[in-house]
């Protein structure tokens, strides 16, 4: 009993894992089918199509980013961490979580961008061809499919070669990134607190006060 509750533990970390992404695909790809359905909605074909584009390129490149995590190697991070350097730091720890890192670049963004890009196609052939009833609409289909699936897997093809040559560069600039995000963020956070201090003193200078001219209390 206890031999098969360790194994039950044991094989619940994939498990739950596997869980979690499915359920981060599914928000990022709701998230990101809305924003494009709806830019795809108010914008004309040309525009249309270089978001279709965009969101390819956003796919390719986070394909690279995955794949350079799985590639790079620790010891060229370690001299820069230990100068204290915060993206040094960041790329140690991504390169200590490759497989969590290129589960979420390459299965979940990647593959989500490749989906929404094929459904943001299909969005803008329909609505070309209800404006265009006499448009070969089964022929430009295949085609806008064909070069949609052309761009990205050339494009991820290309990107491949570039990630397994240039791994430790290319963590240590997505590093240098998310270091630079943290840093931004603290500061925002920082002012925001400045913001709230100086309010919250003066409603207890004030209350201390009570009401009596120059705070002062009374004397007995």
């Amino acid at each position: 009993m206890q031999r098969r509750a360790r194994v039950f533990r044991g094989g619940w970390g994939p498990v739950r894992r596997s869980v979690l992404v499915a359920l981060w695909t599914f928000l990022i790809a709701l998230l990101v089918g809305l924003f494009s359905g709806a830019a795809l909605t108010f914008l004309p074909a040309v525009p249309a199509f270089a978001l279709i584009v965009l969101i390819v390129l956003l796919g390719i490149g986070f394909d690279i980013i995955g794949l350079a995590a799985a590639a790079a190697t620790e010891a060229p991070f370690h001299a820069k961490a230990a100068k204290r350097s915060p993206a040094a730091s960041r790329a140690v720890a991504i390169v200590r979580n490759a497989e969590f890192v290129s589960s979420l670049c390459n299965d979940l963004v990647g593959d989500v961008c490749g989906t929404v890009s094929g459904a943001a196609a299909a969005a803008i052939l329909f609505r070309l061809a209800a404006v265009r009833p006499g448009t070969e609409s089964g022929v430009l289909s295949v085609v806008v499919v064909a070069a949609i699936a052309a761009i990205t897997v050339g494009g991820k093809a290309a990107g491949k070669g570039y990630a397994l040559d240039r791994a430790n560069d290319i963590i240590y600039r997505v590093a240098m990134v998310l270091a630079g995000w943290d840093e931004m963020t603290a500061r925002l956070r920082g002012a925001a607190r400045a913001r709230v201090l100086p309010s919250s003193r003066r409603k207890s200078g004030h209350a201390a006060k009570g009401g009596r001219p120059g705070g002062r209390r009374p004397t007995s």
